[in-house]
């Protein structure tokens, strides 16, 4: 369920972000016939609701990413990686700390090396280029591992 709720909101997500970009011409196509798909719909990221009566449970009102995170903490899988960098390294230009990442720049804070050595400092980190700490010097790259969007930038 968890996998095909996953296959279902990713292409409704890149269409989001394609649509996010302005358009040259406001003018757009209007069609009045039904989209033909072929098999079953794919699951939908809402949940069907609570019965009459009753008080809904989180699984049953819960919708897009929560619900998301909810089906992937049932079957065992952890949807969003927020467990803590390797901090037991200093990261250098020739060998960064990488951080993954499934788009092109993802926020990160820096308590130092060793772990809180200082006071957090957050970074707005971007493909492409590295980022240094004001105040321990770590080095950190992002991992992209997302797929590449030419011509395509969501800010």
């Amino acid at each position: 369920m968890f996998k095909t709720a996953v296959r279902a909101a990713r292409p409704a997500a890149l269409a989001a972000r394609a649509s996010a970009k302005p358009s040259s011409s406001s003018v757009r196509a209007f069609s009045t016939s039904l989209r033909v798909q072929s098999g079953p719909p794919p699951p939908q990221l809402y949940g069907p609701g609570a019965k009459p009566g009753t008080v809904p449970t989180d699984i049953e009102q819960a919708t897009g990413l929560e619900r998301l995170q909810l089906l992937g903490d049932l079957e065992g899988v952890n949807v969003f990686d927020n467990s803590p960098l390797d901090s037991s390294r200093l990261g250098t230009k020739a060998n960064p700390v990488l951080v993954p990442s499934f788009d092109v720049e993802r926020i990160i804070g820096c308590t130092g090396v060793p772990a809180e050595s200082h006071e957090v400092h957050w970074y707005n980190l971007k493909k492409d280029k590295h980022t240094r700490c004001i105040e321990c010097g770590s080095v950190y790259a992002l991992d992209f591992q997302g797929e590449e969007h030419h011509d395509e930038h969501h800010h």
